[in-house]
């Protein structure tokens, strides 16, 4: 992992934009948020931190209540705002309580139907959102892509066409072309916004197919990313996903990316050099998923315009996941290597 100190005098405050959907991305808030409003040690202050959030999930609870309410799933969102928020606030916990049983409520998480109630008290599904941020007392702005009703869609090599995510995270090795439908869908302009302003663009870790992509088919948003002066972060995943990923190197991830959004040049790709253990290698072989990225490509190495980061990224919990706080600072000590080498010798 890279070592440098970014309590330098004059470091200026920062705006952070991460794009994404899914575990991932409220794994990564959370250990930026860490960083919001905070000088001092080893971090550099976030002075704005925003989630881009993909809004095509059609399963589980999102998905019953997008089909019975016609609003945008929550739980992408829902996951995002718990991960902003403080979590020792009970608010917190409520919002992820799952109900249980086999009634209609089960299977439902309260943050879902909080956000499903307020959209329909207030009209609006973007200001429902911004207010319960407000409630959860999140440290950061929540933006869904687009407030269109979209759906993830991709046509297979056989021809066949599979609509809705839960479909397509099946077939992703016979995947052809990803689209939405609509395909003419727009962005939030508060997410253009932010993706101007920012200093830092993360997009990942998360499911490649259909928390990834899907916002970048969202019209005007890979041309934002690629216009801003932002340093860009691609954040590979630990693992493959069986049915969506399989067999996918690193290059392989990065390279697909490049496919959909081809003027879209990342800077960076940070991946993890840590081996998981022979436990976890087991387990997850069952499942059908393999690590990514610990052999291959060294650091330094340039990968579709993007150079390497190889750095211990790994939780220590039974599940393999990103540490949250090794990657908020790994992000942020690599944004300020390049800015101290631009500067240049004094």
């Amino acid at each position: 992992m890279l070592n440098i100190d970014l309590n330098i005098e004059g470091a200026p405050s920062i705006n952070v934009v991460a794009l994404g959907g899914g575990t991932g991305l409220a794994n990564l808030l959370s250990g930026l948020k860490v960083n919001v409003g905070v000088r001092g040690g080893s971090t550099v202050r976030i002075a704005d931190l925003s989630a881009v959030v993909a809004v095509s999930d059609d399963g589980g609870s999102s998905g019953r209540l997008r089909n019975e309410f016609n609003v945008l799933p929550p739980g992408d969102i829902r996951a995002c705002m718990v991960a902003l928020s403080e979590d020792s606030h009970l608010l917190s916990k409520l919002f992820r309580h799952r109900f249980e049983g086999n009634g209609d409520l089960a299977g439902h998480s309260f943050g879902n139907l909080f956000l499903v109630a307020l959209s329909s008290i207030t009209g609006d599904f973007a200001e429902a959102v911004r207010l319960s941020s407000e409630i959860l007392a999140s440290k950061g702005h929540i933006y869904p892509v687009t407030m269109d009703d979209v759906r993830i869609s991709a046509r297979l090599r056989s021809g066949e066409v599979v609509i809705g995510e839960t479909n397509v995270a099946k077939v992703g090795s016979s995947i052809e072309r990803l689209f939405l439908e609509p395909e003419d869908c727009h962005p939030l302009p508060q997410v253009l916004e932010a993706i101007e302003a920012a200093d830092i663009i993360t997009v990942g870790p998360g499911s490649l197919f259909t928390s990834l992509l899907p916002p970048l088919l969202v019209k005007g948003v890979p041309e934002a990313i690629a216009a801003s002066r932002a340093t860009k972060m691609f954040i590979c995943n630990l693992m493959t996903q069986p049915g969506e990923t399989d067999g996918l190197t690193a290059k392989r991830h990065l390279e697909i990316v490049r496919e959909y959004a081809p003027d879209l040049d990342f800077d960076l790709l940070l991946v993890n050099d840590r081996e998981i253990s022979d436990l976890q290698r087991e387990k997850y072989k069952i499942q059908g998923a393999e690590q990514i990225g610990v052999h291959g490509s060294m650091d330094g190495d340039v990968i579709e315009g993007s150079r390497v980061i190889h750095c211990d990224l790994l939780d220590s919990g039974e599940k393999v996941r990103h540490d949250p706080e090794k990657l908020a600072t790994v992000i942020l000590e690599s944004y300020v290597a390049i800015k101290v080498k631009e500067a240049g010798p004094d």
